[in-house]
């Protein structure tokens, strides 16, 4: 018999733009339980995309950048006969999310900014625009599942 399945943790929306992709973003940035911190410095990276780009909406230049970031392919090890092999393996929509949010916010806390909002701010523009340093992460990625295509066989 087989064990039931894990429930899924439902994520609420958030108040100001009724979006859970916005929910999961702040739950990146925030750091020691300070959530109210991690909204601001979301809120006010949007408020300063929205002065920045004039009348564009602030949430779709965040859906184009997500879509922008996400990886298609990525590599898995696998152990095969004594040896570890990179396996590339097609991203689940739930992890290609989680990904693209992890190398947004990392690529913005590792800017030279003082204000890190100011620096979410930038590093979503720069991933909008397809150039940053998220996006350049995605490119590796994607190189590593090229290079190690000779092992798809082993994804099973």
């Amino acid at each position: 018999m087989r064990r039931p399945l894990k429930k899924k943790h439902i994520i609420a929306e958030d108040s100001v733009y009724g979006s859970v992709k916005v929910t999961k973003l702040i739950n990146y940035i925030m750091q020691r339980g300070k959530k109210d911190t991690a909204r601001k410095i979301v809120y006010a990276a949007f408020e300063e995309l929205k002065g920045k780009e004039g009348k564009e909406d602030p949430m779709a230049l965040f859906e184009t950048a997500i879509k922008n970031v996400a990886p298609l392919m990525e590599v898995r090890s696998r152990r095969v006969g004594g040896a570890n092999y990179q396996v590339p393996r097609e991203v689940r929509p739930e992890r290609r999310l989680a990904l693209a949010l992890r190398w947004i916010v990392e690529a913005a806390k590792s800017g030279s900014s003082h204000q890190m909002h100011r620096r979410l701010a930038e590093e979503i523009t720069r991933a909008a625009a397809e150039e940053g340093d998220a996006v350049k992460k995605r490119e590796n990625t994607h190189k590593m599942a090229e290079a190690n295509k000779a092992f798809a066989h082993f994804a099973w």
